[in-house]
């Protein structure tokens, strides 16, 4: 009998997840609006979980976690060093792009996003 403990989106976070979509910050959906309905190949998640961690956007086919970070992020780096420590160890790739970038260049956003799916 398998002992693996589930990691990934544990129902303990559910209401979470429903409350980050529900107030997903402007470049959150200006980038959704970009990765959703497979409009890159592959299919994306929106708030999707890790342990105790919820992630942006995950792309499972690919192990690809992309992080939209705002301000907030400038005070939290080790936080997210954290964050990107765990996920390696679990074979997932992560990018984080700044609110900016995504309000300034999203193409270039999704043409980085793109070259990590191939």
């Amino acid at each position: 009998m398998s002992m693996n403990k589930k990691i990934s989106n544990i129902s303990l976070l559910r209401e979470n997840r429903k409350a980050l979509r529900r107030d997903s910050t402007p470049q959150e959906i200006i980038l959704w609006s970009r990765l959703r309905n497979k409009q890159l190949g592959y299919k994306f998640r929106r708030q999707h979980s890790f342990d105790n961690y919820i992630v942006d956007f995950y792309c499972p086919k690919k192990n690809l976690i992309v992080e939209v970070d705002g301000s907030q992020h400038i005070d939290q780096k080790e936080y997210d060093a954290e964050r990107t420590r765990y996920f390696k160890t679990r074979g997932l790739r992560v990018v984080r792009f700044w609110n900016s970038e995504i309000n300034n260049n999203i193409q270039g956003v999704v043409m980085r996003i793109m070259e990590l799916l191939e």
